[in-house]
């Protein structure tokens, strides 16, 4: 193998393949990236056995051919290089030499035959759709308890025409939606590849077992979590009749200051809500605090304590602007809702306070 490609190009494909290596590895091949010279471009493809990134982009090839070399040396040489050099990139014997200006270094390598293919399947179904815009925000309510593994992902499903996008810990849940005549049976998309969704409209494929994303050059293929998702339906309060309505932004900074002096590691917060006002306050062995906020609400005086942080995650959903609040009563889950995103809803689970 013998090519030549812009400093800048080869960093750009390095950076985004390489996300799918895990930083510590006990296979030496799942610590490489498999680098691959043919048709005018290169090609980096990388993986862990679960995540598969390979992307492509032009270059000047003299000869054909593909190594592994350390994905972290390769990318960490690469970014020290000067920014507006050219790469030569070149196979001798079992290691891959790499010139820049009067830079040289060489990198042992592995034979590429040794790089792990993920399985061919068969996809159902393949569509446009901004992923990242439908499970991006709901990410911060995936679980990271192993023990519960089939919610340390986001559920999707298709219903009645639309998309639907689900996650919860069992403390806090979210729900985005989008109208859509796909249809598919529901998958469990796991967190690792929710955090290296590209942030624009994709080529999506999905089946049983794995889903493909494509975007431009750079395709990503990832196994799904094998489990049954929770019938989430039933967490969904239908029977909270009081509405509080805030500032978003309001809400979200004063429940951080008063959070301030919480000496509990769930920072625990209590509202009180009042006809045009909504206090919250925190008391503690370390101090206390208070702050009141302009809140449209009519109902009887009505008290519920929440995790800050999550009232902090669940509201970051919304965009700014009036955020409502449903509550049935101090111990069951309350519904956060935003009339400018319809099909978004938030549920965080309350907290005894004192």
């Amino acid at each position: 193998m013998r090519l030549t490609i812009a400093r800048a190009d080869l960093a750009r494909i390095l950076s985004g393949t390489i996300k799918a290596v895990e930083a510590r590895n006990t296979i030496p091949i799942l610590s490489t990236v498999k680098l691959t010279a043919a048709d005018d471009k290169l090609t980096a493809n990388a993986t862990d056995l679960d995540i598969e990134i390979k992307s492509s982009i032009a270059a000047d090839v003299e000869t054909d051919g593909d190594t592994c070399v350390n994905a972290a040396l390769l990318n960490g040489i690469v970014g020290k290089l000067p920014a507006s050099g050219e790469v030569l990139l070149e196979t001798k014997d079992n290691s891959l030499a790499i010139s820049c200006g009067r830079s040289r270094f060489k990198l042992q390598a592995l034979p590429a035959g040794d790089f792990p293919a993920m399985a061919e399947v068969q996809y159902s179904a393949s569509f446009e759709i901004d992923l990242a815009a439908l499970v991006l925000p709901l990410a911060f309510a995936m679980s990271t308890e192993t023990t519960r593994y089939y919610l340390c992902g986001v559920y999707m499903h298709t219903y009645a025409g639309r998309i639907k996008a689900v996650a919860t810990d069992g403390h806090r849940f979210a729900l985005n939606a989008i109208d859509s005549a796909e249809d598919f049976k529901g998958i469990i998309i796991p967190a690792k590849t929710i955090g290296l969704l590209p942030r624009e409209t994709v080529q999506f494929s999905v089946s049983d077992s794995k889903i493909r994303i494509v975007a431009g050059d750079t395709e990503i293929t990832s196994k799904l979590i094998d489990g049954t998702y929770p019938d989430y339906e039933r967490v969904i309060p239908k029977s909270n009749d009081k509405l509080i309505i805030v500032d978003n932004a309001a809400m979200r900074a004063a429940s951080d200051r008063v959070a301030l002096v919480s000496a509990e590691k769930a920072r625990a917060v209590k509202i009180n809500a009042v006809a045009g006002r909504v206090t919250l306050s925190v008391n503690s062995t370390e101090g206390n605090a208070t702050e009141e906020i302009d809140a449209e609400y009519a109902g009887e005086e009505l008290t519920v304590g929440l995790n800050s942080q999550y009232l902090a995650n669940v509201a970051g959903m919304f965009p700014p602007g009036a955020l409502k609040i449903f509550v049935a009563d101090a111990g069951s889950p309350i519904l956060f809702k935003a009339d400018l995103v319809p099909d978004m809803l938030g549920i965080v689970m309350p907290m005894r306070v004192g």
